[in-house]
């Protein structure tokens, strides 16, 4: 570095005192930063202040200080709390010297979740929640009953607007939470119902014992509400034509054990009785529940501290391993396995399960804000013996179902060994082709994943489109031909035979079941691109099945897209417009419209007439070609009316089109694909893809009135 350039330096270090460093007071960096504590301030995070609130009031449940909670969903987008439990202290603070109550709205990291006589386990172990909650909203009221009294504290955006005051008499003790979040934060402000619901069911499910009430109080037309045989779905009607929904209450005294029930609702299962158990071992109270039902998929949940553990953890762990150990045991020693067979893997034994370990501790560690993954190696240890031992014992007790367990465990280990002989087929294939994969696959120039996409389109014809406009430096094209194989009704040895499966899983590069590795994946963008039709929805429905089922890995590090190309090619004039729905054709058309009617009547005044001469002035014919284009007269009479192409398939763009509209970075819609509520996502697959037809019909059932433009 040069004299004068360290000089520079110089001078710009010492423009940086104090004065630039800044402290941000009370909840202001709630405000200031509102993604680093809720996530995002689109649906999941309004939903998240939701969560906070409950969270409080599931912590007292779990300590066994509360039995009733009750969220209500009010008109204007607020939201109400409450709870049964002891209720927030209000006595002053020894180190805030302000209410208790006081200090744990508006004060990061404070609550009874931190020492050890506030909470036996909690989830909200950061202490950061309902504060945040209180910032991020717009208004904010706290009553808590304690004392024989009945105490309240107002904000406005995390400021108390007065001290806490008691306004009353109570009967009892509990707090009520209502909030109405900020419109200056959120981009999304309504609330949805059935993403309150699944949560609070959820939460239900594991605090067995605690009733948890739900009540709409919005105002909704009647035209939109559906008629429930739901017994706990009452519709009430008021104020000329309105209706409200009011109540459903989730109340499960069989705990996980009732929950494993509701997941396999759907499924016919193999195992009679749902194992489950729910014991305590050095403070750490352990409940798992299981049952094996007919189908290929594994669905296995797993909490702590009633926190869903997205990336599992420690009691996870514990718990395949010994589920491994002992279905291994067992069959050993009665004779399902002989000596010379191989023990059962894991593979072998998640085919079929649904399951949900649930555990709950003092002091949880977990890796990260998210909570995504359980880091406590002790109970690993604690998870692996509570279960082993009970979980054996099962299997003795009930030796139909363990048969059935085993007969299904044993099944899908001679498909993994088919399978194995199918895949080292596949990875032969692809060695002695140098890897430069299937035929078909019109490869990119780029080796770099990062920038190289794979568009997996349907059919050659749009194939040659796609090849034909597409940036050959990084865009990829595999066309498939026809309906791939559904994989949902499939094991993993009759997918790899199937040659469009194979093409596709050579072309990723990633391998697939126990040798899938993400590194090796060849393109950072998977591509689905399919036609706006029945056909091509069902395609693409059945990539997505796939994709789910046996590469997770590239949904959950999101690498899958959907290509979203324009239904219409709208023109009037020199002017075109693609437009992706029936919606925006409407739109388009008016807008078009309108302007060729404000075009004619300008055109007509520069004119000074219809039938007076055009003035050959340089302004005039600026402003004309701008609006109307060289030869004004002749664009007002071909232009009158509006041209419309609506596009079947893909193959019926042409290169520049496809690439103008759907392939280019600079003006492509793709959907990100992604998975919000992974118990959703496996019951909504299993509905849709699975064998069972009695939900599906009913799916369709329910759903067809929605459905407007049906192309068959």
């Amino acid at each position: 570095m040069t004299k004068k350039e360290l000089k520079e330096k110089e001078k710009i270090a010492n423009n940086y005192t104090a004065k630039q460093i800044t402290v941000l007071q009370g909840l202001e960096p709630v405000r200031r930063r509102p993604g680093m504590y809720i996530g995002n301030t689109a649906s999941e995070g309004l939903h998240h202040l939701v969560w906070e609130a409950v969270d409080n009031s599931i912590d007292e449940a779990m300590g066994g200080y509360c039995n009733e909670i009750e969220v209500k969903l009010l008109p204007e987008n607020k939201v109400s709390v409450s709870d049964n439990g002891r209720g927030i202290p209000v006595d002053i603070h020894k180190t805030t010297k302000k209410s208790a109550l006081e200090t744990v709205m508006t004060t990061l990291h404070a609550g009874g979740k931190f020492g050890d006589e506030g909470y036996k386990v909690s989830g909200g172990l950061h202490g950061v929640g309902i504060s945040v909650t209180n910032a991020l909203s717009i208004w904010m009221r706290t009553e808590v009953k304690r004392d024989g009294k009945l105490w309240v504290q107002e904000y406005k955006r995390g400021k108390p607007q007065a001290k806490v005051k008691a306004i009353g008499k109570a009967i009892g003790t509990g707090t009520i939470q209502i909030f109405q979040p900020d419109p200056e934060i959120f981009t999304v402000l309504e609330f949805d119902w059935q993403t309150i619901l699944d949560h609070l069911r959820q939460q239900a499910y594991l605090t067995k014992g605690v009733k948890i009430t739900t009540i709409d109080e919005r105002k909704r037309q009647a035209t939109n509400i559906k008629t429930s045989k739901n017994k706990n779905e009452e519709k009430i009607k008021f104020e000329s034509g309105l209706t409200k929904f009011n109540n459903y209450i989730f109340y499960f005294e069989g705990g996980i054990a009732s929950f494993v029930r509701y997941l396999n609702h759907n499924e016919e299962v193999k195992q009679e009785n749902v194992f489950y158990i729910n014991k305590e071992q050095e403070k750490v109270s352990v409940e798992i529940a299981l049952q094996y039902c007919t189908n290929f998929r594994e669905m296995v949940y797993s909490y702590a501290n009633n926190i869903y553990t997205v990336e599992g953890g420690m009691h996870l762990t514990g718990f395949k391993t010994a589920l491994v150990r002992t279905l291994n045991k067992y069959a050993r020693t009665n004779n399902f396995l002989k000596e010379k067979d191989e023990n059962l893997t894991s593979e072998d034994i998640k085919e079929g399960l649904t399951a949900v370990v649930s555990v709950k501790l003092k002091n949880p560690q977990f890796e990260g804000q998210t909570k995504a993954k359980l880091g406590n190696a002790e109970v690993k240890t604690i998870v692996d013996d509570i279960f082993s031992g009970y979980f054996y014992a099962f299997l003795e007790e009930h030796p139909q179902d363990a048969r059935e367990i085993l007969g299904k465990c044993l099944l899908a280990a001679q498909a993994r060994q088919a399978a194995r002989k199918a895949r080292d087929a596949v990875i032969r294939k692809g060695a002695l082709d140098g890897l430069t994969l299937p035929g078909k696959l019109a490869d990119c120039s780029s080796r770099n994943p990062e920038e190289c996409e794979l568009y997996i389109v349907e059919g050659d014809s749009a194939g040659g489109s796609a090849k034909q406009g597409r940036d050959r430096r990084f865009q990829a094209i595999l066309p498939l031909r026809g309906k791939i194989l559904n994989v949902e009704k499939a094991r993993l040895d009759k997918m790899l035979s199937n040659n469009e499966l194979k093409s596709l899983i050579i072309a990723l590069g990633t391998n697939i079941g126990e040798q899938f590795n993400l590194e090796d994946l060849r393109y950072g963008k998977v591509i689905i691109m399919t036609d706006a039709d029945v056909d091509g929805s069902h395609i693409r429905t059945l990539l997505l099945t796939l994709f789910y089922r046996y590469l997770p890995q590239l949904i959950t590090n999101g690498h899958l897209f959907i290509a979203q190309p324009p239904l219409y090619r709208v023109q009037k004039g020199k002017e075109v417009r693609y437009v992706f729905n029936d919606e925006e054709l409407d739109k388009a058309m008016k807008e078009l419209e309108s302007k060729a009617k404000s075009i004619t009547l300008r055109a007509e005044a520069l004119q000074g007439g219809a039938n007076n001469p055009l003035p050959k002035t340089k302004k005039v014919e600026v402003e004309v070609n701008e609006e109307i284009g060289e030869n004004p007269e002749e664009e007002i009479k071909t232009g009158s009316g509006i041209n419309i192409q609506r596009y079947k398939g893909l193959g019926e763009m042409n290169p520049q089109q496809l690439w103008d509209t759907t392939m280019s970075p600079a003006t492509r819609l793709m959907k990100k694909i992604t998975v919000e509520d992974v118990q959703k996502a496996d019951e909504t697959f299993d509905i849709l893809m699975g064998s069972e037809v009695g939900p599906r019909k009913r799916f369709i059932q329910i759903q067809a009135k929605n459905v407007k433009n049906l192309d068959i």
